[in-house]
C-alpha cells in the first residue's frame, strides 16, 4: 500500500476493484493535497500519522503521478505540518467544547475527522456536489458526520447548525481560491452566524497570489488554479473590521517538523527571505451574543 502511494504508474490504466476518481479545476487540488499528505504519512519518519490518507490514495483509481507530477518531499511535509496546525486548533476547541460542532468548509478529501475524533464531536462537511460525492464514496462516514452539498459562499449551509455546544469553522485550502470580497464576506457571515464561535483558515501571500494568477506551476509541475485572495501578516489585523463580532485575530504557527525545513517552519515570520512570502494560518474568535436585558422577551 505504501509503495502504491510513493510510485504511481505514469501511464494510467483503469484498475479493477478501485474507485474511479476524476476532478478538475479547483476541486482537483483536493487530490493533489491528499496525494502529498499520504506520501508524507507513508514515510517511516513522517511528521503526520494519517493512515486513512495512505489507504485512500492506494485504493483510488486515479493517475496521481501522471496528472499531478511526482510527490515532492518538501511540499508533502509542509502540507502535513499545515494539517497538524489545523489539528491543534481543533483539539484545543474540543478540549473546551467536547460535544461541539466542527464545520469543515471545502473539506475535499481531508481526513482530519479520523485524526482528531474524540468520540463526541459533531462534524459537518460543506463542499461542492462533485467532490462531496467523491468523498462519500472514498471515505466512511458515521452518525456524527453530516455532508452538505453547497458552495460555501452561498451561506445557506449555515441553516440547521446547532451552535449551542460551541462551533468551530475550518477552511483549509479554500479561501485563497475565492475573490477577496467573497472571502471577506464569508468571514463576516460566519462571525454573524456563530456568536462565541471560532474560525481558522489559511491564506497564501499576496506575492504568491499574484504569481498564481500568472499561471505558476506548483511542486512537481502541476499547474495550480489561480488564487485571487492573498494576505500578508500586515493585513491580518484588518480582519477585525470584517464584523463587530470579530474580537480576536491570532497567528497559528506551523509545528516543528523534520530536517532544516521542519526546524524553520515555526519561525518563518522571523526569517527575512520568508517573512513576506509565507502562507498564514489565522484563528478568529467571535464575541458571545449579548445577553437579553432583565425583563426582556
Amino acid at each position: 500500500m505504501i509503495e502504491d502511494v510513493r510510485r504511481q504508474d505514469v501511464t494510467h490504466q483503469p484498475v479493477p476493484g478501485r474507485s474511479p476518481v476524476d476532478l478538475r479545476g479547483v476541486p482537483e487540488t483536493a487530490l493533489w493535497t491528499v496525494y502529498h499528505r499520504a506520501a508524507e504519512a507513508a514515510r517511516p519518519d513522517a511528521v503526520l500519522a494519517d493512515p486513512r490518507a495512505v489507504r485512500l490514495v492506494a485504493e483510488a483509481d486515479f493517475p496521481f503521478r501522471e496528472r499531478l507530477g511526482p510527490a515532492r518531499p518538501g511540499a508533502a511535509q509542509v502540507l502535513a505540518l499545515r494539517a497538524l496546525a489545523f489539528d491543534g486548533v481543533v483539539r484545543d476547541f474540543l478540549a473546551r467544547h467536547p460535544e461541539g460542532t466542527v464545520i469543515a468548509l471545502g473539506e475535499g478529501l481531508e481526513t482530519q475527522f479520523w485524526r482528531v475524533d474524540n468520540g463526541r464531536v459533531r462534524w459537518v462537511t460543506v463542499d461542492l456536489s462533485d467532490p462531496l460525492e467523491l468523498r462519500r464514496r472514498l471515505l466512511p462516514h458515521g452518525a456524527r458526520q453530516r455532508l452538505v452539498a453547497c458552495d460555501a459562499r452561498e451561506h445557506r449551509w449555515m441553516a440547521g447548525i446547532d451552535a449551542s455546544r460551541g462551533v468551530l469553522v475550518t477552511a483549509q485550502g479554500l479561501l485563497m481560491y475565492l475573490q477577496p470580497a467573497q472571502a471577506h464576506g464569508l468571514i463576516g457571515a460566519c462571525a454573524a452566524a456563530f456568536p462565541g464561535g471560532t474560525m481558522v483558515f489559511d491564506t497564501v501571500s499576496r506575492r504568491y497570489s499574484a504569481r498564481s494568477r500568472d499561471g505558476v506551476r506548483g511542486p512537481g509541475g502541476h499547474r495550480l488554479p489561480p488564487m485571487p485572495w492573498g494576505m500578508d501578516a500586515a493585513q491580518r489585523r484588518l480582519l477585525r473590521a470584517e464584523h463587530p463580532s470579530v474580537t480576536e485575530v491570532t497567528d497559528v504557527p506551523l509545528p516543528y517538523g523534520r530536517g532544516l525545513l521542519g526546524l524553520l517552519a515555526p519561525h518563518t515570520a522571523a526569517v527575512p527571505l520568508l517573512r513576506k512570502n509565507r502562507p498564514l494560518i489565522t484563528r478568529l474568535r467571535f464575541a458571545e451574543a449579548p445577553a437579553d436585558p432583565p425583563g426582556g422577551p
